[in-house]
């Protein structure tokens, strides 16, 4: 049976499916490539063009169409010969070599295991919230585009997250439409014989039947879990019925199905991953059935297990705040996942509990699913350069008297995948200066590539995406107020919102506290008259959601609707509902700023406003996250002055101010200021530079890139060396680490002697070891960095054993005497050749 066969025989077939040429549709719709190729659109639009509109979803489009009008338009030769040319073109695409394949030839890397809660791939697959699974979806888009082996696992919801009306009162009100999996573009997985492929998870008292679903995702496969399966329990069908609801239980079972029915359904699956990529903490528990897993292949015992398979694990943390992690009560933990531990793991629910425990003995102290992912992984990484940082602060308890630099949290700042939020009119700008394959390698060439567009060229480009997006806007607005009720009169006055010659600024993201969604209305009058100024006006187009437990993030959307609502404002100020995938995609590629006020450094990244760089729209934001290493003053503008001041009212009200005069005395000048041929060269000019500069830097392609070759590979070979022998490594790890426990606090210093000579300073320092092998410890010297600089290690050499001293050594350094030898300090840390230090062994014992 033909690819396109099996997808066509696994969905549940419309009357329309005997029709020839139907196959070749679904191959086509039920490949989610189409929603950043846009190749395949004209197909869609001309099989249903409102409808196409309506949904962006080829799978609706056809299982909705007619028999006859499918037969009418595949009889079309040239129709016909059009869809053949796109399969091909699919098949060709997943077969030729990519950049991985390129780069590394003969790497042996087999498998990547993509763990997410959500993901944003499309709005006909709507299980994503926001930034989380944005992140997800393009690193999967990104990685097909690139070769790199990546699979990703996750859950299917059937209502997912809420949809949003703004009502008469502009309250938020929550929806929960129902998605229907038959309109989804995706498949179910089933065993060679047919049998729909489903797995037993044993919780307390009973089980869990977990149906599979795959979705293609170009050369790359997401499996989703959901547990509507007509065997369970009606309470237990809804553990996957929407992300982010109910509470702690619910959110419990659902992690317990993402890791522990996750691993399970790649193994049933017969895939084998070298490398699990945790993104965030919700996947923690992948960690433990890893281990088991590991456990039952090779007969080790868990500790073992743990220390080889945690080598391939990479944990991802989004979470700015340590409010913002999963911990769940103890209780609730031993409910749910202590049999498992005692059956399973062969551990006590006392040891289980310790790995999501900053003090083990502490019983009252709540499960941390971002210390069981720390506990359980090779490598952790935070989302930019600004939350490294913060996680390296967030996570200093787990490493004890370690200077905080040296927790070992790096980072990989998150980009977006470029071709998914591009306007038709900036794919064409962008492949004429750099070609059609600009993302599907390096992008070194792109800079200069876009250097060289004209600034009558770029100009035009932004006229056309502001008349767009303002045409856009003014429909969406009409539908939004006829869904409420609202009166003809004020329906016929949205049909005028706008103006496409008019400065116009976005503001989309979640409704929370941290962001300030309202602090551009901190002095409404103020930004009244920015509004309505007669010579120089500006528009604003804003959209979100707030959680539905959040009240204080929908008062925020209220005190907005009330705003925009004042008779003077209507024209000049919007707020779309529903922020979704679709509204998203509008905004980036229409804003002329956008606008970005979190609470630094509680904005971990931040990907919306990479997604106008592409578009040639410009950032106005906080210097937080992504904003913090890309702002200079040739690409944008930036608020606040790079320091933490915490939940300060007076400090908002200052960053208030200076967003006003921002706005007032350069951000609008500049774009009113134009030559003799209309155009604001000075504006061009940073658009120029923001997307020459910024594009490149901040896609998600560059992002991949670095977790492939700075995690990806070195974990696949870590882990590989540490499996080699039935895991024997495993158990030698443990001993080790055991031998540590025990020993280490009868080591201690004796004395450490400084002579100064020819512009070095010599230390030596007496050393002993007591029981513990010489080997298992690095003795070095320490000095904080300086200028911002990294702080200086410098291992010392062994020279000479004490005499009379079973286990006393003297070791020996020379630095510079351009410090002062006060400066450093010696101090003795675990050693192991292929271990991670401090994340696998945090002893430290310092001289002072």
């Amino acid at each position: 049976m033909s690819e396109a066969a099996r997808i066509s025989h696994l969905k549940q077939r419309p009357p329309s499916t005997d029709v020839e040429g139907f196959d070749s549709l679904a191959e086509l719709a039920l490949d989610m490539r189409s929603s950043w190729n846009h190749a395949t659109d004209r197909v869609w639009r001309q099989l249903d063009p409102v409808l196409w509109q309506l949904t962006q979803n080829p799978w609706v489009v056809l299982q909705t169409v007619s028999r006859e009008k499918l037969q009418q338009v595949l009889a079309d030769p040239a129709f016909r010969k059009s869809v053949d040319d796109l399969v091909q073109a699919r098949r060709d695409a997943a077969e030729a070599p990519a950049w991985f394949q390129q780069a590394y030839p003969q790497s042996p890397l087999g498998s990547i295991a993509y763990f997410s809660m959500e993901f944003m791939l499309s709005e006909a697959l709507p299980i994503y919230s926001g930034g989380l699974g944005n992140v997800a979806g393009d690193q999967l888009k990104a990685a097909a585009d690139l070769g790199v082996p990546v699979v990703g696992v996750g859950l299917l919801y059937q209502q997912g997250y809420f949809r949003q009306e703004i009502d008469k009162d502009g309250a938020q009100q929550a929806l929960y439409p129902y998605n229907d999996p038959g309109q989804l573009p995706i498949t179910p997985l089933r065993k060679p014989d047919g049998e729909w492929l489903r797995l037993e998870i044993a919780l307390p008292g009973y089980s869990v039947w977990l149906r599979a679903w795959q979705v293609q995702v170009g050369r790359v496969k997401l499996f989703l879990l959901d547990s509507n399966d007509a065997a369970n329990y009606p309470a237990h069908r809804g553990i996957t019925s929407e992300l982010y609801g109910g509470g702690p239980e619910l959110r419990l079972k659902q992690e317990l199905v993402l890791g522990i029915g996750g691993w399970r359904l790649l193994a049933a699956l017969g895939i084998e991953p070298e490398v699990c990529h945790l993104n965030e903490g919700h996947a923690a528990l992948v960690v433990l059935e890893r281990a088991r897993s590991f456990m039952q292949k090779t007969g080790q015992r868990f500790d073992a297990a743990l220390a080889v398979t945690r080598a391939g694990n990479l944990f991802t943390t989004h979470t700015a705040v340590a409010a913002g992690f999963d911990r769940f009560a103890p209780g609730l933990v031993e409910q749910y996942l202590g049999g498992y531990a005692v059956q399973e793991l062969g551990m006590t629910r006392h040891k289980l509990l310790a790995l999501g425990r900053k003090n083990p003995d502490d019983a009252s102290e709540p499960f941390n699913m971002a210390y069981l992912a720390i506990r359980g992984s090779g490598a952790v990484n935070g989302v930019s350069s600004l939350h490294g940082r913060v996680s390296r602060r967030l996570f200093e308890a787990l490493f004890p008297r370690w200077p905080t630099e040296e927790v070992p949290v790096r980072h990989v700042t998150n980009g977006v995948h470029m071709p998914t939020w591009d306007s038709a009119p900036a794919d064409d700008l962008w492949t004429e200066a750099s070609g059609k394959d600009r993302w599907l390698g390096t992008v070194e060439t792109l800079e200069q590539d876009i250097l060289r567009v004209s600034d009558a060229k770029l100009w035009q480009f932004r006229a056309d995406a502001s008349l767009t997006l303002v045409d856009y806007a003014r429909e969406r607005l009409s539908r939004q107020l006829a869904a409420s009720g609202a009166p003809p009169e004020t329906i016929d006055e949205a049909k005028q919102a706008c103006d496409c010659n008019v400065l116009t600024l976005g503001f989309a993201r979640r409704f929370a506290t941290y962001k300030r969604p309202n602090l551009l209305l901190h002095d409404p009058e103020r930004l009244l008259r920015l509004l309505t100024d007669p010579q120089r006006p500006v528009q604003l187009i804003l959209a979100g959601k707030a959680h539905p437990a959040d009240q204080a993030g929908q008062a925020l959307i209220r005190q907005w609707a009330h705003f925009i609502r004042r008779p003077e404002v209507r024209r000049r100020a919007i707020f779309l509902s529903d922020y979704d995938m679709h509204l998203t995609e509008h905004l980036v590629q229409g804003v002329d700023v956008w606008l970005n006020t979190p609470r630094r450094p509680w904005e971990a990244c931040g990907t919306s406003g990479m997604k106008v760089l592409v578009n040639g729209g410009l950032n106005l934001s906080e210097l937080d996250g992504w904003w913090a290493e890309a702002y200079t003053p040739e690409v944008g503008w930036a608020l606040g002055d790079g320091r933490e001041h915490g939940d300060d009212p007076a400090w908002d009200a200052i960053e208030a101010e200076a967003l006003y005069d921002l706005l007032e005395h350069e951000v609008i000048p500049e774009f009113y200021t134009r030559d003799e041929q209309g155009i604001p060269t000075a504006w061009v000019a940073r658009m120029r530079e923001s997307m020459a500069r910024l594009t490149p830097r901040f896609s998600s392609s560059r992002a991949v890139r670095e977790y492939t070759e700075q995690h990806y590979l070195p974990a696949a070979a870590a882990y590989r060396d540490r499996a080699a022998g039935n895991g024997a490594i495993g158990a030698e790890l443990v001993g080790w680490r055991r031998a540590l426990d025990q020993k280490w606090a009868a080591l201690r210093f004796g004395d450490v002697r400084v002579t100064t000579d020819g512009g070095q300073h010599v230390f030596e320092a007496q050393v002993y070891l007591d029981e513990l092998d010489p080997e298992a410890v690095r003795v070095e010297l320490y000095a904080v960095g300086i200028d911002s600089k990294q702080s200086e290690r410098v291992a010392m050499q062994c020279v000479r054993q004490l005499v009379g001293s079973a286990n006393g050594y003297a070791y020996r350094a020379e630095v510079p005497a351009t410090r002062p030898e006060t400066d450093y300090t010696a101090r003795v840390i675990p050693y192991r050749d292929g271990v991670t230090v401090p994340l696998e062994a945090a002893h430290i014992l310092w001289q002072r």
